[in-house]
């Protein structure tokens, strides 16, 4: 156990925080992963994650936690996106640019403010970068109360979601209200992201909300399926990426440890390798079974 598990791990409260925290994230982010691939909306995904940067940033002006920042500025973000006009790829690229934007020129300021007005050492590279260890029990709750809330609106809006990702335009003959859908999946994104932005920081959240998604879909056709293997690959990495964050303590030199983001981020893009081979066989299979059927 000692080559795997370095001494204290089991016994370590900020490590039980991480592993709770990182995993209601991780699947929260696995799942609405899954419709952020499917409805082509990664872009998105990635503007929410810069845009919570500014509200992150702005949190520690007013010290309060940076996840009410995350989450207050990509929510008010997804907003503003859906007021300008999403129903068009062209005009959801449009307003997410200019949301994203705005968005980046106020982080800007923020952090400016940050590191000249306040005695905070270390906000740049914890809100960018995230500090899965120093996370609050007090805001624990929070973080799961969230990510139900984000996991209950994609229940909700399953089949509709489904649907108009298929075909808009079938869904809207079937009385489907699709912008009301997609803005509501859209403010659940942005809770993804703003989760994800606590755990292992703001640049890199995108990387958990699209990463095991991808993979996952390399895997499985089947939507059921790929909700599944979404959550498993990102539950391991996540926790795969705490454990060997805690044990790179005592890794030399230095000994000061390495970050988990980095761990998560770098298992995310082994997973996603790992799965080619997967997705070349089924692409191989899929084009045999379709030359079949036509002869």
């Amino acid at each position: 156990m000692r080559a795997v598990f370095e001494p204290g791990f089991f016994a370590s409260s900020p490590v039980h925080i991480a592993l709770v925290a990182g995993g209601a994230v991780a699947i929260v982010s696995a799942v609405i992963g899954v419709f952020t691939v499917m409805r082509g909306q990664s872009y998105a995904g990635h503007a929410f994650s810069d845009i919570s940067v500014t509200g992150g940033s702005g949190s520690f002006l007013i010290g309060v936690s940076p996840l009410w920042g995350f989450a207050g500025a990509s929510v008010l973000a997804a907003a503003v996106m859906d007021l300008i006009g999403i129903r068009k790829p062209r005009g959801r690229d449009l307003a997410t640019g200019i949301v994203r934007g705005a968005g980046l020129g106020l982080a800007a300021l923020f952090l400016h403010w940050d590191t000249t007005h306040t005695s905070a050492s270390g906000v740049t590279v914890t809100i960018l970068f995230g500090s899965m260890f120093t996370i609050s029990s007090s805001i624990v709750p929070v973080i799961v109360a969230f990510s139900l809330v984000a996991l209950g609106v994609t229940a909700l809006l399953y089949r509709p979601l489904l649907l108009s990702t298929v075909s808009s335009d079938l869904a809207f003959a079937r009385g489907i209200p699709v912008r009301l859908a997609g803005a509501a999946f859209l403010a659940a994104v942005a809770i993804a992201v703003s989760l994800a932005a606590m755990t292992i920081g703001a640049i890199l959240s995108t990387a958990l909300l699209v990463g095991p998604a991808a993979t996952a879909q390399r895997l499985t056709s089947k939507p059921a399926w790929a909700f599944t293997w979404s959550a498993v690959i990102a539950l391991a990495v996540t926790w795969l990426g705490v454990l060997l964050a805690y044990d790179s303590f005592y890794w030399p030199p230095g000994q000061h440890g390495w970050p988990v983001s980095f761990f998560v981020v770098t298992l995310i893009f082994l997973a996603f390798l790992a799965a080619q081979p997967v997705a070349a066989r089924r692409a191989r299979l899929e084009r045999r079974g379709l030359a079949v059927s036509e002869g």
